[in-house]
């Protein structure tokens, strides 16, 4: 069983992980899990626990598992507004098929002002890039 086990376990927190080391090696057989560190991904740091000097193998290990934890965020954040498009679409088939009166006079000032705003946005960000690759920069 021991073999099957990575050596460190992040416990996902905030803004981070609490970060473990993986004992499968001692006399009980039991496994253990001595916290050796915690990460905050969001400024880099990673500070150790208690008493616990970090070896190479262990920044290296945690270091990759930022890196690896940012892209994971990156993709769920992409994810979440591809989502938000389905959303939008249900949206207006509701409105268009289903919506009564009621409840389009709860909504429409609210989903307009959003929607306003998003446009706002993208409309600004998208400028930008045209104009950045405009000058190659």
């Amino acid at each position: 069983m021991g073999a099957d086990l990575p050596d460190y376990y992040f416990r996902v927190r905030d803004n981070g992980a609490a970060v473990f080391r993986v004992d499968t090696e001692n006399r009980q057989r039991r496994i253990e899990l001595d916290q050796i560190a915690v990460v905050n991904i969001r400024n880099g740091e990673i500070k150790p626990q208690g008493d616990t000097r970090l070896t190479d193998e262990d920044l290296a290990a945690i270091k990759d598992w930022m890196t690896e934890r940012l892209a994971l965020l990156a993709q769920r954040d992409v994810d979440d507004i591809l989502r938000t498009v389905d959303h939008l679409n249900l949206t207006a088939q509701w409105v268009q098929s289903k919506a009564t009166e009621d409840q389009l006079e709860a909504v429409t000032d609210t989903l307009l002002l959003a929607m306003h705003d998003l446009r706002n946005v993208l409309v600004r960000k998208k400028a930008d890039r045209l104009l950045k690759g405009r000058r190659g920069e």
